[in-house]
């Protein structure tokens, strides 16, 4: 929350935002990825899922709020995608593996670039 408030004061976009913290998101979990038998790796991964998971909570509440401005189809196509990398998120915690983390990796990144307007 205080991320969105410095990017806020910084001039950028609502838009800008969520693209830079889903970024944000998929590095961490790359990163995590790559380091997968780093020692303390445990610790690592319950920080960055917890922070997609804070992440994706946030963009919930957003679609869930009445003057939300986004057509009803595309709020429930985010919403069910949501509902998805929760489950993700949650299979992870109970059976990590690196490999699982890819499906998060390309979705964060996917709507990043979408966000931005990028193919």
């Amino acid at each position: 929350i205080e991320a969105y408030k410095t990017a806020r004061k910084a001039g950028m976009s609502g838009r800008e935002i969520e693209a830079a913290a889903l970024t944000q998101a998929a590095m961490m979990l790359t990163e995590c990825q790559k380091n997968w038998d780093a020692p303390g790796r445990e610790a690592v991964l319950h920080e960055v899922l917890k922070f997609n998971q804070v992440l994706w909570s946030i963009f919930q509440a957003e679609l869930a709020e009445k003057d939300n401005p986004l057509p009803k189809e595309l709020k429930e196509d985010i919403l069910s995608l949501s509902a998805f990398v929760d489950k993700r998120i949650f299979d992870i915690m109970a059976f990590p593996a690196p490999e699982k983390l890819t499906t998060i990796i390309n979705i964060n990144m996917s709507l990043a670039f979408g966000l931005r307007g990028e193919p």
